[in-house]
This record gives C-alpha cells, structure tokens and sequence, in this order.
C-alpha cells in the first residue's frame, strides 16, 4: 500500500525495504526502489554512517504528507509495527 503523498501525486508505485541485524535493529541495508529513490536515499545514508537502528528511523518524526514517510513505513515494518502495510 502506497503512501498519502505517492496516491496524491497518482504515483504509487515503488517499494522502500529495510534490513536491519535481528539482535541489535542496526541498519545493514536499505533497498529503494521508486521514480522518487533519489529524494529518500539521504536519510538512509545517514542512518547507515551513523550506525542508527530501524528503530531511530521509526521513531524520527516525519512530515506529512511526504515521500519520505515510506522509510518510517519500511522501519516500522522491521518490527512488525507498519501502519499503512
């Protein structure tokens, strides 16, 4: 299910997948792969340089509605607690 910002521009396709270590939630990798893929990568750069788990995503307050709410969806998803999914 796509976000409120993707249905509003009528572009719903695309998915944001977050790896993260069982034990630790630590960010081992992040999968986009969406039109707007350039405009999210950034938060998961950092997340991944500054060993941050999926946790901190989920908990990282995000405005919207906005693309970058896909990433919060993706961490809350590591942990089986998506709201949109």
């Amino acid at each position: 299910m796509a976000n409120s910002r993707a249905k509003a521009i009528d572009d719903a396709e695309g998915l944001v997948k977050i790896l993260a270590e069982k034990e630790t939630d630590k960010i081992l990798g992040v999968h986009i792969m969406a039109p707007n893929a350039g405009e999210l990568i950034h938060e998961a750069v950092l997340a991944l340089h500054y060993g941050a788990s999926s946790e901190d995503i989920a908990r990282t307050c995000h405005a919207h509605p906005t693309m970058s709410e896909a990433l919060k969806e993706a961490a809350m998803a590591t942990y089986d607690k998506p709201i949109h999914i």
